[in-house]
């Protein structure tokens, strides 16, 4: 079902006449799109380590941590300033209410990893349980950010490089 069904509302038609095509592209492939992947790996990647340090208590967790932690923040930073530019330089971006839902749950995620990678480097002890509260929170914002960007995707088209001829 989607979002924009009642046609007749100008408000509507409004947000759907902006152009959301990507101005940060490289050959047409939008790069915020492109740069999300790691950052969504290294956090998942920070969850499975910090239960197997919970499980096994090998400090070889807590170094892949570190790593996998700093990772999911620096690559997110990265992904987070590709976005951002997207949506304050494309107004059929900043038109739609789901693109402040997903950005507004992307930065609640990046200070969340910055948070975990952070606490990793000035006590690597605090994995239990910080470390992993805070992972499992990483997890699930990532969840909802990615929702809300897909939907940007899959229902707007946000970010879509269309030809004229489709």
């Amino acid at each position: 079902m989607e979002e924009t069904q009642d046609k007749g509302n100008p408000v509507i038609q409004k947000v759907e006449e902006k152009d959301a095509s990507s101005l940060v592209a490289i050959s047409g492939h939008p790069l915020h799109a492109m740069s999300v992947h790691f950052p969504i790996a290294f956090v998942f990647a920070t969850l499975g380590v910090d239960v197997l340090y919970w499980w096994t208590g090998d400090a070889f967790w807590l170094r892949v941590g570190l790593w996998s932690s700093g990772g999911a923040f620096f690559l997110g930073m990265a992904a987070g300033l590709v976005g951002t530019a997207e949506l304050l330089l494309v107004p059929g971006i900043r038109a739609r209410a789901a693109s402040w839902a997903h950005a507004i749950a992307a930065m609640t995620l990046i200070a969340v990893m910055g948070a975990n990678w952070g606490t990793r480097m000035i006590n690597p002890l605090d994995v239990l349980p910080q470390g992993l509260l805070l992972s499992g929170l990483a997890a699930v914002l990532t969840g909802i950010a990615g929702w809300h960007g897909g939907k940007l995707i899959f229902d707007h088209g946000v970010g879509l490089m269309v030809s004229p001829k489709d």
